[in-house]
């Protein structure tokens, strides 16, 4: 097992699975290497290799080792889960991009209401905004600077000093 040639002494993996002689022209062998042996015995167990035979085939020669690839990710999803298979992990990837979704909507109304409650409304005698908690916001002056995080989710509701600046 020097090299993963299929022209090489060593067998592919779906020829030394089935116990026949590797041929030069093996079908299998540019996709089922002899160091990756689970990887025929999953779509083997799943789809049969006469199955994969025709398949291979039928599909154009550069679409083949993406219809292998995909063979192999459907066959090891359907050992794990032989129910459902890969759209059981579909499934769980949606509903943990929609859980994601729903947390960063959350959290950027979180940050907006913040934003906005932030942003000091009177000015006192010391020529600072009302808030003086020691926050930092709008301590230095009474003028608004645009930014990215303070654009449009308060853009009407409070009084801002001269733009300009």
């Amino acid at each position: 097992m020097a090299s993963s040639s299929s022209y090489s002494n060593s067998p592919c993996a779906a020829c030394k699975f089935l116990r026949r002689k590797c041929m030069p022209d093996c079908l299998f062998a540019p996709y089922f290497p002899p160091e990756e042996p689970q990887k025929f015995a999953n779509v083997h167990k799943i789809f049969g290799a006469s199955n994969v035979s025709k398949l291979l085939n039928e599909v154009q020669p550069h679409q083949r080792e993406d219809a292998v690839n995909s063979l192999a990710y459907e066959a090891e999803a359907r050992i794990k889960d032989p129910v459902y298979g890969c759209v059981g992990a579909i499934s769980v990837l949606q509903r943990q991009v929609m859980r994601l979704q729903k947390e960063l909507d959350a959290t950027n109304a979180d940050l907006i209401r913040y934003t906005c409650n932030e942003i000091p409304t009177t000015t006192t005698q010391g020529g600072r905004r009302g808030d003086e908690g020691g926050s930092s916001m709008g301590q230095s002056s009474g003028f608004y600077y645009h930014s990215a995080w303070n654009n449009d989710p308060c853009e009407d509701d409070y009084p801002r000093g001269d733009k300009s600046m």
